[in-house]
């Protein structure tokens, strides 16, 4: 199972609460937490099911490559940590 973990700023805005999944794609754990938590779903990806432009996620301290398929793979014990990513400068 993946742990999937999102910043307290999201929360701030939908309730999304740490949770174990399973999955063995990024993209598959997503969706299992979205079946449990769909609100958090637009929060994170958009229309077409990519991730949205000023969100990253973080897989086992690595940032997520693929923003569109999400097809990283994820393990037992693995950690994805979901934030807002920042823009300026």
């Amino acid at each position: 199972m993946a742990q999937i973990t999102f910043t307290q700023n999201l929360a701030r805005h939908v309730d999304c609460p740490a949770l174990e999944v399973d999955g063995g794609t990024v993209r598959e754990a997503l969706e299992r937490y979205f079946a449990l938590h769909p609100r958090v779903r637009g929060y994170v990806l958009d229309e077409q099911g990519a991730l949205r432009k000023h969100v990253v996620i973080f897989v086992d301290g690595q940032q997520l490559r693929d923003r569109a398929g999400l097809s990283e793979p994820v393990r037992d014990g693995t950690s994805l940590y979901v934030m807002q990513a920042l823009s300026g400068g």
